[in-house]
Order: structure tokens, then sequence, then C-alpha cells
């Protein structure tokens, strides 16, 4: 063994120390390794940044922006709320989720299917009086175990194909993996079929233990193209929304209370809920259902741009003792009032006729720079967004769908390549505004190209400095002439490695390893 192995080996095993039990980022450790081992000339600089040149670390970055444009338009929740339905048991409930998931995460990276998905299946559910303990884990596995039937299917298949491809091998093909991956899928979802009943335990959330103390009454207007006319109050699901209660519908000059499940809905209808700030945030994201106050309509912002606030009235705010009306609020603020709460309790009567009083708590729909503005303002004793309230693009969800499909269908039969296939995809968003360029930029996570990027630098020096190969020869030496035994020995690093730190990190690891083996 020559130092440079020494070195390299020294290097790579404190960065795995350093992972398993710092909280330092895996970005930062690998960085850092890979600083050391340019410092001590195992690898020169074009080495050291090869992995920030592989395809497949461009093309997970631009997923994500593909990814964020389906988010933003909620492209793919309707779809999943239909698939979901109303399942007879959480087994058939299991059914519903897993396979739609796992069949998602095939084409779409499985990180951001679970991010998309995680928040639906949370009210689903809820609505459905499920523990949402017994999906959680399921969802998570079905993403891993869909991402492994296609190339497309996780970040750490991308990086290594494209990785395998700047050291002079064939590129894997999109479905190449399906024939081990398909079947370890099926297998993998049956086992969590039959065995997430007794292993997973029905857990009682937070949420549910503990109420909410801000209660708001919010009046939502059905418009006049909206995919909920005609349908039922229990059809359209507005009667089993987590944590909100629809207490009753005004109708031209009618008011209808005690709202039965089959009373049907009518454009103009005004939808009168009750319910706590985190539930109201997801009505917001319903298509075809907007604030019923018209001053929405006249913020400067654009609808999409726009989220839910929540701020405490002051003792010296100038609005104390007069009506929302009287005051211009939405002229003196660019905010709109669209519920008041009063030391926990809803206040019912149009808002433009609610007297403010000190301590009030207000839910505003404004530009999110509303809540920088007034943060330290003397009008308001507290004011906070409400994270992930944004109106979804509904009128973009099926421009987003047909990118997707464009995207499937360049990379598997037009032989785009997934680079381009992906880049077309994002693009094609930001063109058609499914994502605006804020949300593109904000939607990459860098930490993750950056860990991607050193590892295999990290890599690169183990081949450099002959680690991979000593390591090779020690592991062909333990398995003999055996090509299953060295698979398993490989197979085996490799499962262990992930368990410790991440499976992008461990994938660079034992990539030029297995490549000496073989």
């Amino acid at each position: 063994m020559t130092w440079e192995i020494g070195f390299t080996l020294a290097v790579v095993f404190g960065s795995i120390v350093a992972m398993i039990r710092s909280r330092i980022g895996p970005d930062l450790i690998l960085i850092s390794a890979l600083a050391f081992l340019l410092l001590a000339g195992i690898v020169d600089a074009e080495q050291a940044l090869k992995g920030f040149a592989n395809p497949g670390l461009f093309t997970v970055g631009v997923l994500f922006v593909v990814a964020e444009g389906l988010t933003q338009t909620g492209a793919i929740n309707g779809i999943v709320q239909r698939v979901l339905g109303h399942p007879k048991s959480a087994s058939a409930g299991l059914i519903r989720m897993m396979f739609p998931a796992a069949f998602m995460s095939a084409f779409i990276n499985n990180t951001p299917v679970v991010a998309m998905l995680l928040p639906v299946v949370n009210d689903w559910a809820k609505k459905c009086g499920y523990s949402v303990s017994r999906f959680l884990l399921p969802l998570s596995f079905a993403t891993i175990l869909g991402g492994i039937c296609t190339i497309f299917g996780t970040s750490t298949t991308l990086i290594l194909n494209g990785w395998y491809q700047m050291e002079g091998y064939r590129p894997i093909g999109l479905f190449e993996i399906a024939w081990v991956g398909f079947p370890l899928t099926i297998i993998g979802l049956l086992f969590l079929l039959i065995t997430s009943g007794w292993l997973l335990p029905q857990r009682v959330s937070a949420e549910t233990q503990f109420d909410d103390p801000r209660e708001y009454t919010i009046e939502m207007i059905v418009d006049e193209a909206s995919p909920l006319v005609g349908k039922s109050i229990g059809e359209a699901g507005l009667r089993s929304l987590p944590g909100l209660y629809l207490m009753e519908i005004a109708r031209d000059d009618e008011l209808i209370a005690a709202v039965s499940p089959e009373r049907r809905v009518m454009a103009g209808d005004r939808l009168i809920f009750v319910g706590v700030v985190e539930s109201i945030k997801d009505l917001q994201k319903i298509a075809g259902l907007k604030p019923a106050t018209n001053q929405v309509f006249k913020l400067d912002s654009p609808r999409s741009q726009r989220c839910l606030i929540e701020a405490v009235v002051s003792n010296t705010c100038p609005a104390v003792h007069q009506t929302i009306r009287d005051v211009h609020f939405r002229t003196q603020y660019n905010a709109v009032v669209i519920a008041v709460s009063r030391n926990g309790h809803r206040i019912r009567g149009k808002i433009g006729d609610i007297i403010l009083q000190p301590g009030d708590t207000l839910l505003l729909e404004a530009h999110p720079s509303f809540a920088d503005i007034h943060r330290n303002s003397r009008d308001f004793f507290l004011v906070s967004r409400v994270e992930d309230s944004s109106p979804l693009r509904h009128e973009q969800a099926w421009m987003a769908q047909v990118i997707l499909g464009i995207m499937i269908i360049t990379a598997t039969m037009l032989n785009f390549g997934m680079l381009k296939a992906s880049l077309f995809a994002a693009l094609l968003m930001l063109l058609s505004r499914c994502v605006r360029a804020s949300e593109a930029k904000s939607s990459i996570e860098w930490s993750v190209l950056l860990t991607i990027g050193a590892g295999i630098g990290l890599g690169t020096a183990m081949e450099t400095s002959k680690a991979a190969e000593w390591i090779a020869q020690t592991v062909i030496g333990m398995a003999g002439e055996s090509p299953l035994v060295i698979l398993t020995l490989v197979y085996g690093m490799t499962m262990i490695l992930t368990n410790l730190i991440t499976a992008k990190a461990a994938g660079m690891l034992i990539l030029p390893i297995a490549i000496q083996s073989a």
C-alpha cells in the first residue's frame, strides 16, 4: 500500500465518520475532504472538479425545476386525489397510494414526488379517518422502489450513469434497469402491503391532540368555470376537509344552513367555512374557489404571487376601533383581510363591517414582502407568514402535464437523452409560466448538487490513487473466482454505507470499486 492509497482511504474514512457523527451537512464535509486531496496532490484541479461537469448532476438540477412546475400548478394533485378516492379500508388505501406513487417516481425524481404527495396524502388520510402514520413510510418506500425502475427515478442512478458514461462506457438506457428494478418493486410493494398493518403503529398526531386557539370564519366563492359546479358537496370533498367545517352556503338571497352532503354546488355560491389557518391554507389551493371579498382582485400583485399572513393588531394601530372598510385597509397596507379571530374565537359578519380591536388576529392575503415590511411595525404586535400558502396556478395544470409527457416521450422514443429532455421540459415550464424564474431558482437544492459534485471528485481520487483498485483486489481475494460472491460483497458494502451516509455519497464511493472489481 502506497502513501497515496493510505492517505486517500484515511480521508474517505474520516468523511464517512464525520457524516455519521457530525451535524455538518454532507456537502461541506465532502468538499473539505476533496480540498485535502487536492492540496495533497492526489488529484489535480481538473480531476477534483470533474464531478461538476457530470451530465447527471445537471439533469438532477434541471429536474428540480420541472418538479416545481408540477407543484406550483397542482398538475399532480388533482390526478392523485382522484386515484386515492375513498377506500373502504386502510389496506385498500395503501394500494391506491403506493402503486401510483411508485409509477410517478419512475419518471420524476423520487424526492420531489414525496414532497408533492406528502400534503395530499396527509389530508386524504385525515378525510378518510385513518392514522397518517400508517401511510408515510409506505409512501417513502414506494417512491424509492419506483425510482429503481428507470434511470430517471433517483438522482443517484442519474449521477452514477453519467459518471459511468464519462469513464468511456456505453450509457445505461432509460428502462434498462427495469429488468431488475420492476420485479423488486412489485415484491417490495407487496411486502409493505402485507406487513405495514402490524409493523406500523397508529399514532395520533400532535395536531389532533391540541386544538389551534385561532379559529376563523372564511367565505369562498365558486367560480363560473369551477370544476366543482354541478357536483354534490360530498363528491366535491367539501364536507370532509380536515380542520374545516362547511357551516353554510349563501346562494343569491338564500342562506342554506346545515348543509347536506347531497346538495349541489352552483356557480356563484358563497361557501362559509369555519376552521384553523392550516386548513384554510389548503382551502386556498382548491381549483375554482377564491376568497369572496372583492378586495382580493384589487391588489397589485398577481394572486399566484401572494400568500397568507397572520398579523396581530397592536393598540397603536391606526385601524383600531374602526371598521376594515372605513380604514381603507387594502389601500393603506396593500393587503386584504379575509378573516378575523378575536380571543381565539371567530367573528361572523361581513369582513368590511368588523370593528378592529387591539389583539385581533387578522388573516391576510398579501405579497410575501408584507411580512418583511411590517415585521417591526408599531401597527402589529406580530406578523408571520403562513408557509406554503400561495394559491396554485390551476389554469396552467394541463400545460404542466403536457410538458411532463413531452419530457418522457423525448427521453424514451426520440433518443433526446435525459439531459436534453429535462432541459427542454424546464425551458417549457418557464416559458409557459408554469413556474416563475424566482421559484425555479429557489427550487434547486444546491447542497445536493454540491454533495454530488464533491462525491464524484472523491471517487476520482480513489481511482487516481489506486485505492479503488486496492480495495477491489482485496474483495476479489476474499471472493475468489465467484462473480456472485463479488456482487454480494459490493452490494453489502453499498447497503451498509447507505445506512450510515447518504445514498448519493455511498454510490459515488463504491462505483470505482465496482468498476475495478468487474
